[in-house]
């Protein structure tokens, strides 16, 4: 019996007693649903498998002593099928133990939905657009993205374990003056020069100008000696920007679809898959920053002030108005944010129901500003918009601060993580760490194969169930006639209860955008799965002469657990199994592989 359905019995008892006039002033309307009555694995085993608060929850509507209203509700779970003993405790917790059988019934289920175990339909009928990584493609990316990739894409795969239509989205800001700062730093390299003041430094920049140069010359463009003064038209032969060459325009246009696809490649080569690449520019070029703006004109957000186009944003909530539109003509870095949202709302395909954004630290001043542009166009912010800020990556080795990048100078890339701890260790040590606390990356500790290790503990819980089966295979044990109800120590116990968590795991981990939850319970069940494995034995093993000189009770007490009789052999290869499916499940959903040897 799981949680949930011990839950649900609750609300059913609630009911019941509601309907017999036995729970005082309390009446149906009163009663939450029954997902609303929380069932718990109590700290002391000696309290029973489960526990629950639900007296204590309805006794005040009910106009009665927890007590007392929850000895009502005892006695009606004492006669439930599967409940072993109920009892009362404390101020008026409801202490529940299962019999061995409803409580082995749980792994059953997890072979039977196998993959599927745990999945549910909550969120379906939603369109999530989860925008994360979204860095600028004026270099490789750094450990906070890669933190973004890890935490996201694991993020994704459980929104849709919950039912959710989920759309992985990239932001390409391939549009303003971070781009014209790449290519000026790409045409100083190029000449030898030293880098602008507001440029960008690493020898990825070299590298890029050399590539540049490369490709330029195998189409027969001498692009060294293009014009560098300011003027001259872009490839679509309008007029450059001020500051701008025909050089610079010209490493421009090669430059970014070489970074771009360099992005795209870490991502593949880190699992991470997005269904959109949204470039910036689109907007500008399909006219979406004007139609956005003129929406909001509409709706009697935007004024002008100042030789300036403003948006009125204190309207919502936020400190202080935004321009979007500079006295100079040009736009303000902000409108594109507005019409990106409003595209994100609006499109044709997959039209955002909820868009989810992924910022890194330094963009918690920006949440007000995003929230009143959600407001202003008729959305609910914290709703339609959601804005998660994620906190800084330290990657430390023998304890101090590591810069260990050839490429980008003192900064950590996704390349470099992957080159020191590979693909799986790299996502989980970023996943697992909820995201709006700073996180400490140890490149020892997370290259050893050892239990200190997080990844390599829950790979080696997957690999160790994968052993037992082949072991029990070749001592010729099978499935077949397995009596759950001898899953009855307490090992067996530990383990059962922790299966019977994972549903609500998972779905707490949707609901809450919490994919460090799914890291945690798979360390948690890894450690009762490895005591389990220590103590209770599916494979039959010989007694050692000390054991086989104890008294005769103790031998076959000793016996039964190192030599199970067949039906508890099963059983207990059926447990192992509900595990491995479990663990493989939650690996999977943080992008991680599970071995089956190691």
């Amino acid at each position: 019996m799981s949680p949930e359905a011990l839950s649900e019995l609750i609300y059913n008892i609630a009911r019941q007693l509601v309907d017999d006039g036995q729970a005082g002033d309390l009446t149906a309307d009163l009663l939450p649903d029954e997902s609303k009555f929380a069932v718990m694995r109590p700290k002391d085993r000696a309290h029973g498998d489960w526990a629950s608060n639900a007296a204590m929850q309805l006794a005040k509507k009910a106009g009665m002593k927890p007590r007392d209203l929850a000895e009502l509700f005892a006695a009606r779970l004492n006669e439930a099928d599967g409940v072993d003993t109920v009892e009362v405790a404390g101020p008026g917790f409801i202490n529940i133990t299962l019999d061995s059988a409803s409580a082995a019934q749980i792994v059953d289920q997890a072979l039977a939905d196998g993959a599927d175990f745990g999945r549910n339909k909550h969120l379906s009928g939603r369109t999530l657009n989860l925008e994360f990584v979204s860095a600028n493609p004026t270099g490789p990316i750094h450990i906070g993205g890669t933190r973004w990739a890890a935490v996201g894409d694991s993020m994704a795969r459980i929104l849709e374990a919950n039912g959710a239509d989920v759309v992985r989205e990239y932001y390409f800001n391939d549009h303003g003056e971070q781009i014209n700062r790449f290519a000026k730093s790409l045409v100083a390299a190029a000449h030898d020069e030293l880098t602008p003041i507001d440029g960008y430094k690493g020898a990825y920049i070299d590298e890029i100008a050399r590539r540049v140069i490369a490709e330029a010359n195998a189409e027969g463009v001498d692009i060294l000696n293009l014009p560098r003064v300011d003027g001259g038209v872009d490839e679509k032969g309008e007029p450059l920007g001020e500051g701008d060459s025909e050089q610079r325009e010209e490493f421009r246009k090669r430059a970014v679809p070489m970074m771009f696809d360099e992005i795209q490649q870490s991502m593949k080569e880190f699992r991470v898959h997005f269904d959109v690449w949204f470039h910036e520019n689109s907007l500008y070029e399909d006219g979406e920053v004007e139609k956005a703006i003129d929406d909001l004109r509409a709706r009697g957000d935007i004024y002008e002030k100042d030789g300036a186009t403003w948006f009125a944003s204190t309207k919502h909530g936020d400190d202080k108005d935004r321009v979007i539109i500079k006295s100079d003509g040009n736009y303000a870095y902000f409108a594109a944010d507005i019409a990106y949202y409003r595209n994100k709302r609006h499109r044709k395909d997959h039209p955002a129901d909820v868009a989810i954004y992924m910022l890194g630290a330094d963009h918690h001043g920006y949440i007000g500003r995003m929230m009143a542009m959600c407001a202003a166009f008729g959305d609910k912010p914290g709703e339609n918009m959601q804005i998660l800020i994620g906190q800084l990556v330290n990657v430390m080795k023998d304890g101090k601060a590591v810069r260990m990048s050839k490429r980008a100078g003192n900064v950590v890339t996704i390349d470099d993580l992957i080159d020191a701890i590979g693909v799986d260790a790299s996502r989980y040590s970023l996943a697992r760490t909820d995201y709006n606390s700073p996180v400490d990356i140890d490149l020892n500790l997370l290259a050893s194969h050892s239990n200190e290790n997080p990844v390599y503990y829950v790979q080696y819980a997957h690999a160790r169930s994968c052993n037992v089966d082949r072991n029990a295979a070749a001592a010729n044990i099978t499935r077949d006639g397995a009596d759950m109800a001898l899953l009855d120590t307490e090992a067996d116990g530990e383990v059962i209860a922790m299966l019977a968590q994972w549903p609500s795991v998972l779905a707490q981990a949707g609901d809450l955008r919490a994919p460090h939850r799914i890291a945690h319970y798979l360390e948690d069940l890894a450690a009762a799965y490895h005591k389990w494995y220590n103590v209770e034995r599916v494979v039959p093993m010989a007694l050692t002469e000390a054991e086989e000189r104890a008294d005769e009770a103790t031998r076959e007490a000793t016996r039964i657990a190192k030599c199970p009789e067949p039906a508890r052999a099963a059983a207990r290869l059926r447990l192992n199994d509900a595990v491995q499916t479990v663990i493989a499940s939650g690996l999977d959903l943080l992008g991680v592989s599970a071995p089956d040897k190691m």
